[in-house]
């Protein structure tokens, strides 16, 4: 765990250079529109330890799988979402030396991401090995108004001498992953050009074929004056830049303003790309970088407004709660239903920035209470819209009649993972999708999706269950043989609970939306039955028969359900007795003991249990989790929010709160020491579910929403804001009660600890503590 992240209620703030911290604070302080973000790396030269990423979003390519051993049925690539040509370079020369922060001595560093108006600043006094001494300030950011552009101010000082100072703007498009199977580069160059105030390279993917243009235009200012200095064009292979010499005064300043914009062939025909590139580039410039971050505040008030959460009494938790919900807005906007949410968003190339079952399982809540339901509406029509390649995959493996296997890693639908245990066998995240369609359509109300989308996706998912379990004599039930549940430390399991549960309410829920569409709107649920060769009959038959005869471990001794079979038959010491040295397992211990213990990376009973928590008492679920939580690692991101949802359910204060600050906290405290490969995006919604299922206790209870909150002992009161159906409501938790204000012109019913409450239209009331 590190500590070296300023705590400040609206800014991440670090101060000091220190190399080793470096990586992780590219991670942290990354920037992003929903269409292109970028790492913090450096504008000038760094020669010392760092991770380059410049991301377009939906741009990918098919990395070549590399196993050892080749099985029937393996993914033949992994998809990756690839480091795009670098847009943010501004080298420096001083009289002909590198400015280059591995080599100078480092002096007054200051890194500062303000999250209210959504822009990166840095400042730095700099010492060279021939002792020149300069002061830098840099700005930028990428534009959530102009969603293909971004800009930066980037202003230089000489402190002790006059002379010779060299700016060089450039795009660099000979990048390649780190994650690269083969050290491949994914790139080639198409075309290039330079003007004398900037440039453009137009790149295209190996394989897929994406071009995207990438283009700069720049302004220097001298003395206050924007001058047109003599620019020396540079071309290169795959890069372009302009060198400008300036002849510099001690303790006088130089600002070079750097427009960027990307454009993608995704998003514009290739032929066009060049013109619509200039375009943009002079659009850009003649507003001006001012113009531009003031739009940027605007924007970003605009988003705040609703989905901020507020905290009194505990700033570190309130940055930590602000930066989650920064992250979020900056990876996905909801406009495209061909892009999703990868777990590392724009901050990092790990885990491939494909889609995962993350999104329908954290992400969904947060998008269905803080955007318009347009939002998690495109995140189910880009599954929907995968739907035939999910049939193909379960082919692929053996599955008939139009059974669906969704993938578990994804860019355009087809299976792209390369881990046999994952690939073949956690199979749960169908279920996860099938579950994000029950949560949108009971939030939303929006029964209408059934009818056009969602009742095809689930009879696919349905089928898919109903042929992969197997019907065990000597049980005389069905069990579900081979597969990986949430806990990925344990492999190859039987009858995981979590998964073999998810299956069955799969089956359920598809039977009940059958039912609803064939009461509502009978000639739609006829052309599907004829479109997908549905027999209702004999497929229903078998789907109750199978929720009648799921088999599902139970310990009567401990009185919880068994994780899998054989999960007692371990050896039962808990995680507090572990030494701390071998902690984290997966970066200490061999896999083979990882397997053999009874550790979990994160929550799978307990996963299951947040799910269908109104099917068990709160004795139940107190007994699972008391049972499970101790020996529980928290190695998966997407772990403590779970944890702390169920603890607050509990009225366990104190473990909620440690739970909540563990998912909240993080990265910016680099818990798992792994942030240098990229933020834990998709987990950052589960810091909001923390905080707002877990305190505010919300619930959707029969079409209304539900709270049963309660204010941890470090705070003087939490509020956050909720859209449901057509309302906007603030909900404030103090020690005074619970106050909620209803913004919208809709009146709203709500419930408050098990009470109706009905709060008109642009008015407030106050449920007393």
């Amino acid at each position: 765990m590190k500590d070296y992240i300023k705590v400040d209620e609206w800014k991440i703030i670090e101060e000091g250079f220190d190399p080793h911290h470096h990586k992780i604070s590219e991670s942290i302080f990354s920037l992003g529109n929903g269409r292109m973000g970028q790492r913090a790396n450096f504008e000038e030269t760094y020669s010392g330890d760092t991770l380059l990423g410049n991301y377009v979003a939906g741009v990918y390519y098919p990395d070549k799988t590399r196993v050892g051993w080749w099985k029937n049925g393996y993914p033949e690539y992994f998809a990756k979402v690839l480091n795009s040509a670098n847009w943010t370079i501004i080298d420096i020369l001083l009289d002909g030396e590198q400015l280059d922060l591995a080599k100078c001595e480092v002096i007054d560093f200051r890194r500062e991401l303000n999250m209210k108006e959504g822009y990166l600043k840095r400042s730095f006094k700099a010492k060279t090995a021939l002792g020149k001494e300069v002061a830098v300030e840099a700005c930028r950011f990428c534009s959530m108004v102009d969603d293909e552009t971004a800009a930066i101010n980037y202003t230089i000082t000489p402190l002790n001498f006059s002379g010779t100072i060299t700016i060089t703007p450039a795009i660099d498009g000979d990048v390649m992953n780190k994650d690269s199977n083969y050290d491949e580069k994914f790139w080639d160059e198409v075309t290039k050009a330079t003007q004398p105030d900037g440039g453009y390279i137009v790149m295209r993917t190996k394989k897929t074929g994406f071009e995207v243009a990438t283009g700069m235009k720049f302004s220097i200012v001298q003395n206050g004056t924007v001058i047109q200095p003599k620019a020396e064009a540079i071309q290169k292979e795959k890069y372009v830049a302009s060198k400008v010499e300036l002849q510099a005064q001690q303790g006088q300043s130089i600002s070079i303003v750097k427009y960027v914009a990307n454009l993608s062939s995704q998003n514009h025909k290739p032929e066009g790309l060049i013109v619509q590139l200039t375009s943009t580039l002079n659009r850009i410039a003649a507003k001006g970088f001012d113009t531009m971050l003031a739009e940027q505040a605007a924007n970003w008030a605009e988003k705040w407004k609703h989905n901020d959460i507020i905290i009194e009494g505990d700033a570190s938790a309130q940055q930590a709660i602000r930066f989650n919900i920064f992250q979020l807005n900056q990876t996905y906007t909801g406009e495209d239903d061909r892009l999703n949410i990868g777990p590392k968003g724009f901050t990092g190339e790990k885990y491939g920035g494909s889609t995962y079952w993350d999104t329908e399982a954290y992400c969904v809540p947060f998008y269905l209470s803080t955007a318009d339901q347009k939002v998690t509406k495109n995140l189910l029509l880009y599954r929907y819209k995968q739907l035939g390649k999910a049939i193909e995959n379960a082919a692929s493996l053996g599955f008939k009649n139009g059974a669906a296997l969704y993938p578990m890693v994804t860019m355009d639908g087809t299976e792209c993972h390369n881990e046999w245990e994952i690939t073949f066998e956690e199979i749960h995240r169908n279920g996860a999708i099938a579950y994000a369609i029950f949560n949108y359509v009971r939030y939303t109300a929006d029964d209408a999706y059934l009818a056009n989308y969602g009742l095809e996706v689930l009879i696919a998912i349905a089928r898919f269950w109903s042929q992969r379990v197997s019907w065990s004599q000597a049980k005389e039930q069905y069990v579900m043989l081979g597969v990986t549940g949430p806990n990925e430390y344990e492999n190859n399991v039987n009858n995981n609970w979590y998964t073999s549960k998810l299956a069955a309410w799969c089956m359920e829920y598809t039977i009940e939306v059958i039912e609803k569409i064939k009461t509502s709107d009978k000639a739609k649920y006829e052309a599907l039955v004829n479109k997908i060769n549905f027999d209702e009959a004999i497929e229903t038959s078998r789907y109750k028969h199978i929720i009648e005869k799921m088999y599902y471990g139970y310990d009567e001794k401990q009185g919880v359900f068994l994780q899998q079979d054989g999960y007692l038959d371990k050896e039962q010491i808990l995680v507090k007795d572990l030494p701390a040295v071998d902690r984290p397992l997966n970066q200490k211990w061999s896999w083979d003991r990882i397997l053999r213990s009874c550790y979990i990376k994160q929550a799978d009973v307990l996963q299951g249990i947040y799910f269908f928590e109104d099917q068990y008492d709160i004795d139940t679920i107190r007994r699972n989790f008391d049972f499970y939580e101790p020996r529980t690692v928290h190695e998966s991101s997407l772990s403590p929010c779970v944890h702390a949802i169920l603890a607050a359910k509990l009225g366990d204060e104190a473990r909620a709160y440690e739970f909540y600050l563990r998912t909240a906290r993080l990265d910016l405290d680099d818990y798992n020491n792994d942030t240098e490969d990229g933020c834990h995006i998709t987990s950052m919604a589960g810091t909001w579910m923390a905080v707002v299922e877990g305190f505010g206790g919300m619930r959707v209870r029969d079409g209304k929403l539900s709270f049963q909150p309660f204010l941890p002992e470090k705070w003087a009161s939490f509020s956050f804001n909720v859209g449901f159906r057509g309302a906007l409501l603030n909900i404030k938790v103090s020690k005074d009660g619970v106050q909620i204000k209803n913004l919208s012109g809709n009146e709203a019913s709500v419930l408050v600890h098990g009470k109706e409450q009905v709060v008109k239209a642009n008015d407030e009331l106050l449920v007393e503590a």
